[in-house]
């Protein structure tokens, strides 16, 4: 008999086999099995991940390009190859318009500097929204203060979706570039940004979009998207630290100038003239994060062993049993209820300091993140320090939310008790 096509994924994917694959998930905190719910400030490494940097490090250790020797060919192979995988990973037309960098804070300070170094003039605007990850503000901030350009910003709804009336009116002539987060990381708010690519184009305004929050949970097609400008962070998406990507159409990267330059940049120098590469070895001076791109790829690879369907589909049934849960308890209010979300909840308890609440519960062995988040703005427009945040990927479990659920109560109870 031939399963329901929506039970037959429920069935392949299988997350008690899946958690035997990060290694991490088996240890103690505190005397106390860990729950891990802080994955929107890193996910954790599967062991196909952990071998292929310890394959690196045992016997593939060398530079990549320019080299003639074997090890320096065969992992400038395995190098490129890695940007091969992100380029159909996130359906570039291109391989050469996916840009190793350091990770997504890195990606849209290259942007800013360069797109603002040639395009941002005296008078002119960037627009924001108001719940942008400070990343996603500072480079911009800083360039406007430079320029003497504007910054402009997209309120929120109290339910914390964009105001899209409001993003329509901010554009103008004077606009020269749009940055917008995917998802929101605080929030969980998955944002329009399809539509509100096609709504700048068609004033011929370019889009820069942070990916940080969607790679891990959305299928993510730059072309479909019609994004300029995409970028996202290896270790959000179960890849090592210090590595991730800025995909740019290739219009616009045969069009920007150097961001950095050094080796690997070059075709030829004399100190009369120097001669750049072709995208995009013109944008990755000196050698780069190896393991990590490897890593990368190994790691991209494994979620789509899994599938992006089966795992948003899972992590949507966890987002909303634990919604659920945590909606049953007293004083306490979830900030963000978008209609569209990823799998995040952050919420505040009444009378309770959101650092006091991660404390307890740290102390129970369950990881989650308090504070603003980076995103100190979107906290003043809900007039809160804070908040507590769990961010769940595909590695966790309904019971893992039970425990969190029970854990929050008794943790208020003994803080009323003092």
């Amino acid at each position: 008999m031939k399963l329901p096509k929506n039970l037959e994924k429920v069935i392949l994917f299988d997350v008690h086999k899946i958690r035997k694959d990060f290694p991490i998930l088996s240890r103690m905190v505190n005397n106390k099995p860990l729950i891990y719910f802080d994955n929107g400030a890193t996910t954790q490494k599967s062991q196909q991940v952990i071998d292929a940097l310890i394959k690196y490090y045992t016997v593939q250790n060398a530079n990549i390009h320019r080299g003639v020797h074997r090890m320096s060919q065969d992992v400038t192979d395995e190098y490129e190859n890695a940007r091969i995988t992100v380029q159909k990973h996130i359906g570039a037309k291109q391989e050469h318009e996916i840009i190793f960098t350091s990770g997504t804070t890195d990606s849209i300070n290259f942007i800013a500097t360069v797109f603002g170094k040639k395009y941002v003039n005296s008078g002119d605007e960037i627009v924001v929204s108001e719940m942008e990850h400070h990343s996603n503000i500072l480079p911009w901030q800083q360039l406007c203060e430079e320029k003497n350009a504007v910054l402009k910003v997209i309120p929120i709804t109290d339910s914390g979706e964009l105001c899209m009336d409001e993003y329509k009116k901010l554009l103008s002539a004077k606009t020269k570039l749009i940055a917008i987060t995917h998802v929101s990381n605080t929030l969980g708010t998955v944002n329009p940004v399809k539509e509100m690519i096609a709504i700048a184009h068609s004033k011929n305004i370019p889009v820069l979009v942070d990916g940080a929050q969607s790679i891990p949970h959305i299928k993510v097609d730059v072309q479909d998207l019609d994004a300029d400008f995409y970028c996202f962070s290896g270790h959000k998406v179960y890849a090592p630290t210090g590595v991730g990507i800025l995909y740019g159409k290739e219009e616009w990267l045969n069009k920007l100038p150097n961001y950095q330059v050094g080796g690997g940049t070059i075709k030829t120098v004399s100190f009369d003239k120097s001669e750049y590469a072709e995208s995009p070895l013109r944008f990755e001076a000196g050698t780069p994060n190896i393991e990590g791109g490897i890593g990368l790829a190994v790691a991209l690879d494994y979620i789509n062993v899994l599938g992006l369907e089966n795992i948003a589909t899972y992590e949507h049934e966890l987002l909303g049993y634990a919604t659920e849960k945590l909606s049953a308890i007293d004083n306490l209010r979830i900030i963000g209820t978008a209609k569209e979300k990823a799998s995040v909840i952050s919420f505040v308890v009444d009378g309770i300091h959101p650092l006091d609440l991660g404390m307890l519960l740290d102390a129970q062995g369950i990881a989650v993140r308090t504070g603003h988040h980076c995103t100190q703005p979107l906290m003043a427009h809900y007039q809160i320090p804070g908040t507590v945040r769990a961010s769940f990927s595909f590695y966790n479990t309904k019971e893992e939310i039970d425990v969190f659920a029970n854990a929050i109560v008794k943790s208020i109870k003994r803080i009323n008790q003092k």
